[in-house]
């Protein structure tokens, strides 16, 4: 399994990448994904990890935060029942343009 921190370097060498061509980075945090066929508690626990690093480390110019827009206010783990596709990973039209409205706001 993908650790938090191979993740966190993943991240990292990509915004180096990226900001050699002097653009702003924008990160976005995991979606929840509990009920999905992968899901496990190691992995929530690395999605939370990296998420929690997405948010604070200052690294991004800006953050989207599609873990929280997008999940269940009675289980933070789980996506939003209207944002779901029906295998709990993906999300269905409403979720992606949930997704796209709050990735829109962070560039206006």
């Amino acid at each position: 399994m993908v650790t938090a921190a191979a993740l966190i370097d993943g991240h990292r060498a990509l915004i180096r990448a990226v900001r050699a061509y002097r653009v702003t980075v924008i990160g976005a945090t995991m979606p929840p994904m509990k009920g999905s066929y992968s899901y496990t508690q190691e992995k929530e626990e690395v999605r939370d990890e990296v998420n929690r690093w997405i948010r604070t480390s200052g690294e991004y110019d800006a953050v989207v935060d599609l873990d929280r827009i997008l999940a269940d206010p009675s289980d933070r783990d789980a996506l939003r029942p209207a944002y779901a596709h029906v295998d709990f990973l993906h999300l269905n039209d409403a979720g992606a343009t949930a997704a796209a409205a709050a990735v829109a706001a962070q560039i206006r």
